[in-house]
């Protein structure tokens, strides 16, 4: 896991200051590897690279990067090739290997596997290479999008980084992308490669860049497809799922440094942690967060069943307001720019605990989306039980669940009554999609503190449509399947922003066995009726792991999520920090947003609306970057 960033010239002719840039690139990467530095320009000063390490295997200086190997070819990388000893085993005959590093087998693979070479590599990627022989840069990031690279085109110059901040100080200037910002308020995350930094783009999980005689071409080598295989028992899915599981528990606990866990006390986390201290005795220590100031938000008694199911020593730290007012600053920063909830600022403190006795963590993201574990499709399958009923057609096709069979996993949605109300209120019965997008539209209540005059609002919907609808991805039929690969391809990626951005903000490596390629791809061939059965979220993990889970995790109904106390919080503890950053925003007359309609109605939002996170951290995003864009250009200027 490391901090990468490089220049490329797109133009011959062009004369770029190689050593100002990419030490400003380095500087604003520091955090993400405390144990090294590395640059790389070449001869002819088309092309440079910089580096930051942190050590996890091979922790000997050959193993440092920029790494140069056969042929002069050049590669930085941030991540971890999980089945690096195979490949090793595979291309031994045609590469000299001469460290132990997953890193060099990429590029090992590189030479011997020529352009499909991605498909060999399984695990938490981004990188580039730089080929001299060819002069071709070539930027790859991993399937799932666990690791970030962001890149940019100014004055024929590419530029690329592990993040966002990496690039702020080439830019003409730092403004906001209106379609990123509309996408922003509505889903509180972006769904394509647009960031709401205007110039600056991601590349897109399982996409591959390729910079060549001057131009860019992006292309995708993966993606998932929902051929969904009818016919085989539920035991026979239980059984593969274990393989699996296994499999990549193992993959993901190599590593020459020690691995910890985080241990939330929902299914996920307790079964990583379970299974990885079963696969390794020396995977003891467990980190978990937890909320006393006010009642409702402390999970910490689940956890403690976790840890004790795994045997591990659990870590827990009592996060506080001052704790908030203290760091949310920091937390806004290293996330490059505001995306999904705030459960972004808990895990930013739990990582730093954390990384004060590990550098490596296990965690449970991603069983959410690929297994059905949120509350929104069993509400969205309840209404469409509800209107088949009505209508009399439930019995008549092959349906994931009836009104009978969903009746007892009802209790599941105590706490969503708020939003059933608003769910309902308009649009009942409608068509899927436009019930869907109901379901995770954010800005329905922003009317009055949004001026979305000059925001492209019917894009968000357009583009929600594009991936919802994508019947070459979702090929039958199947709102389940429809449901959770949208959250696969926007959720997800917004929740792994967090996962990285939060742990590397403290040199911590976080790593996730859920999101293997491999489980993916599985969990995509398995019938909704197997996955979601009688509405019963994540039915096919909790039953092929019913004698490894304990039975109050697997059962409960009330799992929060990481709840943050929020309302509390910015309504009392910290509430002239809010006075003070909306007061800067009435000065400062940011366009789109209505400083005094946004504090008047701060007081009226329900305990876990996202609306007043979403407000405040835009905020603070605005004078963390907008307002000291000058910082940034000063980082290269002489």
């Amino acid at each position: 896991m490391c901090g990468i960033a490089g220049i490329i010239s797109l133009s011959r002719g062009r004369q770029i200051n190689f050593e100002a840039g990419l030490a400003a690139m380095n500087e604003l990467l520091a955090h993400r590897g405390p144990d090294g530095s590395g640059t790389w320009i070449q001869q002819d000063r088309h092309a440079g690279f910089t580096h930051r390490r942190l050590s996890v295997i091979d922790l000997t200086d050959a193993a440092a990067q920029p790494m140069i190997g056969a042929n002069n070819t050049v590669i930085v990388h941030n991540g971890e090739i999980y089945n690096y000893l195979e490949l090793r085993a595979a291309l031994r005959d045609t590469w000299t290997f001469r460290t132990e590093s997953d890193t060099e087998t990429i590029l090992a693979a590189y030479e011997t596997y020529g352009a499909q070479f991605a498909s060999y590599l399984r695990g938490m990627f981004a990188f580039a290479i730089w080929d001299e022989h060819k002069q071709r840069l070539i930027c790859v990031r991993d399937r799932i999008g666990i690791k970030p690279l962001y890149y940019a085109v100014v004055d024929e110059v590419f530029y690329f980084a592990a993040e966002a901040k990496g690039l702020l100080p080439f830019l003409p200037d730092i403004e906001t992308d209106p379609h990123a910002l509309t996408e922003y308020l509505t889903f509180q995350y972006t769904i394509g490669e647009q960031t709401l930094f205007k110039y600056i783009k991601q590349l897109m999980p399982g996409h591959q860049l390729v910079v060549e005689n001057g131009r860019l071409h992006v292309s995708r080598y993966w993606d998932v497809v929902y051929d969904i295989e009818s016919g085989r028992p539920a035991e026979s899915w239980e059984s593969e799922l274990e393989d699996l599981m296994s499999d990549s528990i193992d993959l993901h606990l190599r590593s020459d440094v020690q691995v910890g866990t985080y241990i939330s006390g929902g299914v996920d986390s307790t079964l990583t942690s379970i299974l990885a201290r079963r696969a390794d005795d020396r995977n003891r220590l467990g980190f978990h967060g937890r909320f006393l100031e006010y009642p409702g938000y402390d999970e910490s008694h689940y956890a403690g069943i976790s840890a004790n199911a795994a045997g591990i020593d659990l870590s827990i730290l009592d996060i506080t307001a001052a704790d908030f007012e203290e760091k949310i600053r920091d937390v806004i920063y290293y996330l490059d720019y505001p995306v999904a909830g705030p459960g972004s600022f808990p895990q930013y403190m739990v990582s730093a605990m954390a990384r004060r006795q590990v550098k490596v963590v296990l965690g449970g993201q991603g069983g959410d989306e690929i297994f059905g574990g949120y509350a929104r499709y069993l509400l969205a399958y309840f209404e469409q039980c509800i209107k088949a009923a009505i209508d009399g057609t439930y019995r008549d096709g092959n349906y994931v669940v009836t009104i009978e069979s969903i009746i007892p996993n009802l209790g599941s949605l105590r706490e969503y009554k708020p939003l059933i109300s608003q769910f309902w209120r308009e649009g009942l019965f409608g068509p899927l999609d436009e019930r869907y997008f109901r379901l995770i539209n954010r800005s329905t209540d922003v009317d009055g503190e949004i001026d979305w005059t000059g925001l492209p609002r019917a894009h968000a919907l357009d583009s929600f449509k594009q991936i919802f609808n994508n019947r070459q991805n979702v090929a039958k039929e199947a709102y389940f399947d429809s449901m959770t690969h949208f959250d696969f391809k926007c959720l997800l990626p917004a929740l792994l922003h967090v996962e990285d951005r939060m742990s590397m903000a403290h040199g911590l490596e976080s790593r996730v066995p859920l999101l293997d390629h491999k489980i993916v791809e599985f969990a995509a061939r398995v019938p909704a009726d197997i996955k979601f059965r009688d509405g019963n979220m994540k039915h096919l993990l909790k039953t092929s792991f019913d004698d490894v889970l304990p039975r109050e995790i697997r059962d409960r109904r009330d799992k929060m999520g990481f709840p943050v106390p929020l309302k509390e919080w910015l309504g009392h503890d910290v509430r002239g920090l809010v006075v003070d950053t909306f007061e800067n925003l009435k000065n400062r007359n940011r366009p789109h947003f209505n400083a005094g309609a946004i504090l008047a109605n701060f007081d009226q939002a329900a305990q876990f609306s996202r609306k007043n996170w979403a407000l405040f951290s835009l905020e603070l995003w605005h004078q963390q970057f907008h307002d000291r864009a000058h910082h940034y250009r000063k980082m290269i200027q002489h």
